[in-house]
């Protein structure tokens, strides 16, 4: 099966309500169980890893690559000024790329462009690639890359919407957790090079202000993307 340009930036329609609820709470499960988690929280991992990369290109850093590792951490590796608005930005892109990457899904979804995002993933990847320098991570990234090609290319239309669909709220429902995360391993002492520790170091704020804006900005993302994707009433908001 092959399909022309013209496909991949045609609208399909949309899924029944059920299948947008049900891609929600699969990656809600995805997300809450454990073991499963310790797994796809990769696919968190290299959204965070390619949104550090991502805002060190565009402020101006030199990036060296990145590192994605078997205990789901990974490292993005740069050169530049260690302080500045540069680097604030660069920190910042970590925990919220996840559930940039996810509105910006939900967006492509809403109009119907579901194949259109998977080629668009599957760029986004192929960018990732070149800058990865383990072994590792490169398994990691051609894995992901490998399926949502499979999914684009052979999938008919429903499975297609059900993994996009799936797979955006996994991006903003995932992307709450290692916020979560982060905060526990900052309570037991063992998180003193996180990324909000490091902008305490850097801005007159502390760490625990960081975490509670990523906490507020990559929740508020997920009820964003209920919004738009109509599974809750804009006028049942408070401040509706």
């Amino acid at each position: 099966m092959s399909f022309p340009l013209g496909d991949i930036l045609a609208a399909q329609a949309q899924p029944p309500a059920g299948v947008v609820a049900g891609a929600a709470l699969i990656a809600l499960a995805l997300v809450m169980v454990h073991r499963v988690w310790r797994v796809v929280r990769n696919a968190i991992t290299i959204a965070h890893e390619g949104g550090h990369a991502a805002a060190a290109v565009l402020t101006g850093r030199r990036l060296r690559g990145i590192r994605l590792h078997s205990d789901t951490s990974g490292l993005t590796i740069m050169k530049g000024k260690p302080t500045g608005l540069g680097m604030i930005i660069t920190l910042l892109a970590g925990y919220l790329t996840p559930s940039l990457v996810g509105l910006g899904g939900v967006v492509l979804l809403d109009r119907g462009h579901i194949r259109l995002l998977l080629w668009i993933c599957l760029l986004l990847l192929v960018a990732m690639l070149v800058m990865i320098r383990n072994f590792y991570g490169l398994l990691l990234v051609i894995a992901t890359g490998a399926a949502v090609f499979a999914v684009s290319w052979y999938a008919t239309a429903p499975w297609q919407a059900l993994f996009a669909y799936t797979g955006v709220w996994f991006l903003l429902i995932g992307g709450v957790r290692p916020v979560v995360e982060v905060q526990l391993h900052r309570r037991r002492g063992s998180g003193l090079r996180s990324d909000p520790d490091q902008l305490a170091g850097i801005t007159p704020l502390p760490g625990g202000f960081w975490v509670f804006f990523f906490l507020l900005c990559t929740a508020g993302s997920v009820l964003a993307a209920a919004v738009l994707l109509d599974l809750v009433p804009a006028t049942a908001l408070p401040w509706s």
